[in-house]
């Protein structure tokens, strides 16, 4: 089993969905992420807080076995987002966004954090991530994350960081945003040519598509009938695609990459059918190994 470094956000939510509203839930990729890697590898995260965090949800990682040496607490407050969904929920709208201790986030890696052997870079800035790149020593992968707000004003630093990433994993608009295409495989295509071996495109309820240089591999979501929340939908699905890569360390391996996508639609299912991490932080072993028996039986002939 090998160490996953994940640098991200740690945050407090308010959320509105069709079902109801959550405030001050928590939130941020690194918690999503960190909670879904745990269930299959060991991970160590790095990231920022304000006063006003509570130590439950510190502890929260630690009893899942995450080290937290890398989370640095500063005066201030914890950031914010609050976002609302509407509709089908695909897509979240953003109402507000209070950076507050994370605008001066910067990423300094513990000592021995910097030989982890698989490293993610959450949706954070650019520039962050190519600092992040600058202290891990030699990892056998790399894996990142982003967002429209960085495709559209530090695309030539994003650029960077896909030239030095064996994974990009992405929602269907940030493909389309980076490709200038509107078809996912031809955005993958086109982002291939940027750096990464392999691309993502995470689709929501209908799943996702992989694609590499070898071909390319298509899933639909697990089916839920009722999505109370999708935030951290993304996050999970790359913390348990992330997991379960570490755990077999083949490092880029495409029939590993493909099981890994399916780990990461099983977690996702889960974490859409509470707000915030609920079902992530109670989540056990068996429950993942009975959905997937549950999809294997939607996705087989």
């Amino acid at each position: 089993m090998s160490e996953i470094l994940v640098v991200g956000s740690l945050a407090y939510d308010t959320i509105s969905t069709p079902k109801g509203k959550a405030e001050r839930a928590l939130g941020g990729s690194a918690n999503y992420f960190s909670l879904a890697a745990s269930l299959y590898s060991k991970v160590r995260v790095v990231g920022v807080v304000g006063e006003d965090y509570d130590q439950a949800d510190y502890e929260m990682l630690t009893k899942r076995g995450v080290d937290t040496k890398g989370l640095q607490r500063q005066k201030g407050k914890t950031f914010h987002w609050t976002g609302r969904y509407e509709g089908d929920m695909n897509e979240a709208i953003t109402v507000a966004t209070d950076l507050n201790v994370f605008e001066h986030f910067n990423p300094e890696l513990p000592a021995e954090y910097k030989n982890s052997s698989y490293v993610f870079l959450a949706n954070i800035d650019p520039t962050l991530q190519l600092r992040v790149l600058e202290q891990v020593e030699n990892p056998k992968m790399i894996a990142s994350d982003t967002m429209n707000l960085w495709i559209n004003i530090k695309l030539p630093e994003l650029k960077k960081v896909l030239s030095k990433v064996d994974v990009l994993l992405i929602n269907e608009g940030e493909a389309d945003l980076i490709s200038k295409q509107t078809n996912a495989i031809a955005a993958a295509q086109e982002i291939l040519k940027l750096g990464p071996k392999a691309v993502v495109i995470k689709r929501g309820e209908y799943g996702f598509v992989l694609y590499t240089k070898e071909g390319y591999f298509i899933l639909p979501a697990y089916p839920i009938a009722e999505v109370v929340d999708p935030t951290g939908a993304g996050d999970t699905f790359a913390g348990a695609f992330f997991g379960y890569l570490a755990k077999q360390n083949k490092g880029y391996d495409l029939a590993a990459l493909k099981q890994a996508c399916v780990q990461g639609v099983i977690l996702a299912s889960f974490t859409v059918q509470s707000f915030s991490v609920e079902k992530l932080k109670s989540l056990t072993w068996a429950d993942v190994e009975n959905r997937l028996n549950d999809y294997l039986k939607v996705t087989t002939l």
